[in-house]
């Protein structure tokens, strides 16, 4: 479950990179950075994360879906996940967009949580 929470993480994170067609070289530091820190991850490996995911169609919806099935009612972990998005999103210029999709994602990340919370009660 570990590899695919890394995968989801990372294809998230590269969703941004990607989307706002980013030089990978520039965002790959900062990439490894949250990757690493958080995954255990090597330089090389998240490089290999970041390039596949440049280099094909990111499913965002399915990513959201794994991690929210994942960490369930992990807040703390969800907005971990929120800040490290942060931090790819502003180390470049920002646009109107990176604050919709932010908004997006974190309405996704924690409105999982009060959907389940309903189907328990």
């Amino acid at each position: 479950m570990q590899t695919k929470i890394k995968n989801s993480v990372a294809a998230l994170l590269a969703y941004i990179v990607k989307k706002d067609k980013r030089d990978i070289n520039k965002e790959g530091p900062l990439f490894c950075d949250i990757l690493g820190a958080d995954f255990d991850c090597s330089h090389d490996e998240c490089m290999r994360l970041l390039s596949n995911a440049m280099q094909s169609d990111i499913d965002l919806e399915a990513h959201l879906d794994i991690i929210n099935e994942a960490l369930r009612n992990d807040k703390l972990s969800k907005m971990h996940i929120l800040e490290q998005l942060n931090h790819i999103i502003y180390s470049d210029k920002i646009t109107e967009d990176d604050y919709k999709e932010f908004e997006y994602i974190k309405e996704r990340l924690f409105s999982y949580d009060e959907k389940n919370k309903a189907k328990r009660m």
